[in-house]
C-alpha cells in the first residue's frame, strides 16, 4: 500500500503546506483537506459569535435558579395551616385594587403550596408592549407581594428577561438577532466537521496522555468536541427553529406538510372566530360579568387540566375564555380548553397528545434548548455544553497561535483542496450546499462570500507565482 500525503506531521500534528496532492485521490483522502479548511476558517471567523452565544447561553442556563433566589419574596409565601386558598376571583380583585392600570391579559393561579398567584396586566404604562406586568398575590390571604415585568411563556422576570434578550439579540432588536442566527447556522457545521476530522485521525494521534504543546491542545480540543458534538448540533438545530430567516423556512415547511402547532378557535357559543387575547378586563368578568373566573377554572379542572395553568380572558363578546396548561418540564402539560363565559361550558378541547409529530418535536426541542424540559438536570447539561464550547474556542485559537510556533498566529491552511475532490463527490456536495444555503441564508451567504474572497486571493497569488495547495 503506497504512502499517502497527510496534513498532519507525525511529530506534533502540525499542518504543513506541501505540493499538490496527487490527482485521482478518492474518498476521505481527497475530502479531508476540504473539511479541514472549512473547519479551520469557520472556526476562526465564526468563533467570536459562538463565544458570545456560548457565554450568554451559560448565563441563561444559570438564570433559572438565580431568579428563584433574587425574587423569592414575590414567588414564595408561607403556607397557611389549613392551606385554604381564596377564590381566584378575589385574588384578581386584590391585584386590581393595588394595580388598577392596564387590563388583565391572563391569570396564573398558584401552581403549588407556597407559590404565589400571578395576575398579568397588559397595556401598563412603563412596561414594554410585548411584556406584561405580573402582580404577585398571596393565594391564602390576598396580600399583594409585589409587581414585576414579565416576558414570554416561561414567565421570565426582569433578570432572566435581560439575559434572554442578551443571548438572543444583544439588546439590539431584530438586527441583533442576526448574530445568534449566524452562530446557530454555523455551529452544527463546525461541530460536525470537527467530529469527522477527529474520527478520521489515526488512533495514536487522538491520545491526550503524554502529549505536549500543540498536540496536547489539539487533543483537548478534539476530546471535548467529541463528547459535546451531538449536544452542540442539537442546540444549533433547535436554535434555528425560531430564528428570523431559517426559522421562517422551518415554519413554511411545517405548514406545507400539515405539521403546524394547532390552536383553539376559542369561540363562545355560536360567536365568531377568536381574534386574540388580552383585550378585556378579567377583573370585571370575575365580579359578575358571566360565570366568572372561578367557574371557568372549575370547568377546566373537570376536563383534567391540572396545575400549572393560565387563564386568558375573552378578547371580545364573541370569544371564550382559554385555559391552558403551561408546564414545560417533563412530562409536559400542554392541554387547553375554551370555556363559554356565559354558560361556563367547555366549547372546545385541544390535547397535546393530538399535536402533529413535528409540532411535538418542536415544542420539546425548544424547551430542552431553553432549559425547562428536564428542569435542573437540563440546565446543568446546558451549562456543561456552553462551558465546553467556550473551552474549545479558546483551545482552537491557541492551536492557531501554536501553529506559528508560539510567536505569532500560524499560517492559514493552503488553498485548492476542492480541486482534488472527485467530481462524483464534489458536484452532489456543492448542490447540497447550495440548497442548504438557500434555506439557511446565514450559512449560505457567508460561505459564498468566503469562497469569492478565497478565489480572488488565490488568483492574486497565482499571478504573483505563489499559488499554494491543500
Amino acid at each position: 500500500m503506497s504512502a499517502e500525503p497527510t496534513l498532519l506531521a507525525p511529530d506534533d500534528g502540525q499542518e504543513t503546506q506541501g505540493t499538490p496532492p496527487p490527482a485521482g485521490r478518492s474518498g476521505w483522502a481527497s475530502l479531508r483537506p476540504l473539511v479541514l479548511r472549512l473547519h479551520f476558517y469557520a472556526g476562526v471567523l465564526i468563533a467570536p459569535f459562538l463565544l458570545v452565544a456560548a457565554t450568554t447561553g451559560l448565563l441563561y442556563a444559570c438564570s433559572y435558579q438565580v431568579e428563584k433566589v433574587v425574587y423569592s419574596h414575590e414567588l414564595r409565601v408561607p403556607v397557611g395551616e389549613n392551606k385554604t386558598e381564596l377564590p381566584i376571583s378575589k385574588q384578581v380583585a386584590a391585584a386590581r385594587k393595588a394595580h388598577p392600570e392596564g387590563t388583565v391579559s391572563a391569570v396564573r393561579p398558584s401552581p403549588q403550596d407556597g407559590a404565589t398567584t400571578r395576575v398579568l396586566l397588559a397595556g401598563t404604562p412603563g412596561v414594554d408592549a410585548d411584556h406584561t406586568l405580573a402582580v404577585f398575590v398571596n393565594p391564602y390571604n390576598g396580600e399583594v407581594r409585589g409587581a414585576l415585568e414579565q416576558y414570554g411563556s416561561t414567565g421570565a422576570l426582569p433578570l432572566r428577561t435581560w439575559i434572554d434578550e442578551l443571548h438572543r439579540d444583544l439588546h439590539l432588536g431584530e438586527t441583533g438577532r442576526l448574530y445568534s442566527e449566524l452562530a446557530a447556522s454555523w455551529l452544527w457545521v463546525i461541530a460536525g466537521g470537527g467530529l469527522v476530522l477527529w474520527f478520521g485521525r489515526r488512533r495514536s494521534q487522538r491520545k491526550l496522555r503524554g502529549t505536549t504543546g500543540r498536540r496536547r491542545t489539539l487533543s483537548l480540543h478534539g476530546s471535548v468536541g467529541v463528547w459535546a458534538a451531538l449536544g452542540l448540533i442539537f442546540l444549533s438545530a433547535t436554535g434555528l427553529t425560531w430564528s428570523t430567516y431559517a426559522g421562517q423556512s422551518v415554519s413554511d415547511l411545517r405548514e406545507a406538510i400539515g405539521q403546524t402547532t394547532p390552536a383553539l378557535t376559542a369561540t363562545a357559543g355560536s360567536g365568531g372566530e377568536h381574534a386574540g387575547h388580552g383585550g378585556s378586563d378579567a377583573g370585571g368578568a370575575s365580579a359578575g360579568d358571566g360565570v366568572g373566573l372561578d367557574a371557568v377554572l372549575k370547568a377546566a379542572r373537570a376536563e383534567g387540566l391540572s396545575n400549572p395553568v393560565e387563564v386568558v380572558p375573552p378578547a371580545d363578546a364573541s370569544s371564550a375564555y382559554v385555559v391552558r396548561q403551561i408546564q414545560r418540564s417533563w412530562p409536559e402539560k400542554q392541554d387547553s380548553v375554551a370555556v363559554d363565559p356565559a354558560s361556563g361550558e367547555v366549547t372546545e378541547v385541544l390535547r397535546f397528545a393530538d399535536y402533529p409529530v413535528l409540532a411535538k418535536l418542536t415544542r420539546w426541542g425548544i424547551d430542552a434548548h431553553t432549559g425547562t424540559l428536564f428542569g435542573l438536570a437540563n440546565q446543568i447539561a446546558l451549562a456543561g455544553l456552553t462551558l465546553g464550547l467556550i473551552l474549545m474556542i479558546v483551545w482552537g485559537y491557541r492551536m492557531w497561535w501554536q501553529r506559528g510556533r508560539g510567536s505569532s498566529f500560524g499560517r492559514p491552511l493552503p488553498r485548492g483542496a476542492w480541486q482534488h475532490v472527485p467530481a462524483y463527490v464534489l458536484v452532489p456536495l456543492m448542490a447540497a450546499i447550495a440548497v442548504l444555503g438557500y434555506f439557511v441564508p446565514l450559512l449560505g451567504i457567508p460561505l459564498a462570500a468566503f469562497l469569492a474572497v478565497d478565489i480572488v486571493l488565490g488568483e492574486i497569488a497565482y499571478r504573483r507565482g505563489r499559488r499554494d495547495y491543500a
